[in-house]
């Protein structure tokens, strides 16, 4: 068994929730990359994870004004480790590295197990050009579920939008037709950035009559 970043030889063993499913819990990174990645410190925005604060971030007080209350959380930085790793598996479609994560996104994922999770689109268009929702791997390499309530029409990718553009966009996230939206729902993306995306798309759900809306991302 070799790790999937940088393909050194590591060796398996067993965890203590793995001995009472009576399996063996397939190990996807070594040490040295497991410790590239850089965890969010206890220091940081208390409504989105933005580290190195202490107070609400101006997004998170620039969302309130706007009637959001933003309740996020993330587990990792965007540090070179992470942006090396989202080229090779968002953009290069290494898709087999989706199971980097997958052991710390359950555990983290299990103690939301009363929300329904609901994760970020792709449009058609791009899901044909990339061939795989990158969100959608990495939640399902952990064994959970999530359900298929929303949907994206094609626009420019956010990431080359400035904030004013993105807000000054029209939504193009909509529920699907005769969906019915859960009351406490988990709403899931790969990363957090000003948080337009994830929270539009909370106001979206919280209208259509979820009463709890959490959002969560691998990164902040």
């Amino acid at each position: 068994m070799t790790c999937l970043l940088c393909g050194q030889h590591l060796k398996s063993n067993l965890t203590f929730s793995n001995l009472l499913l009576l399996k063996k819990e397939e190990i996807a990174v070594c040490v040295t990359c497991s410790e590239s990645f850089e965890r969010i410190g206890e220091e940081h925005c208390p409504n989105c994870h933005k580290e190195g604060l202490s107070t609400s971030c101006k997004d998170c007080q620039l969302w309130c004004k706007e009637g959001i209350d933003v309740e996020h959380q993330a587990i990792f930085v965007y540090n070179q480790a992470m942006k090396d790793f989202f080229s090779r598996y968002k953009f290069d479609g290494d898709y087999i590295l989706r199971k980097v994560f997958a052991l710390i996104l359950r555990d983290f994922l299990i103690n939301y197990r009363d929300y329904h999770f609901l994760l970020i689109p792709l449009s058609p268009e791009r899901y044909a050009t990339r061939g795989f929702n990158q969100v959608a791997g990495l939640i399902e390499a952990t064994g959970l579920s999530y359900e298929n309530l929303l949907e994206k029409r094609e626009e420019r990718a956010s990431s080359s939008k400035t904030r004013s553009e993105r807000l000054a966009t029209e939504l193009p996230f909509f529920i699907k037709n005769g969906a019915t939206v859960p009351k406490k729902i988990l709403l899931i993306d790969d990363i957090y950035t000003t948080g337009v995306t994830l929270n539009r798309v909370k106001k979206l759900l919280e209208n259509a009559g979820a009463e709890e809306v959490r959002t969560f991302s691998l990164v902040r």
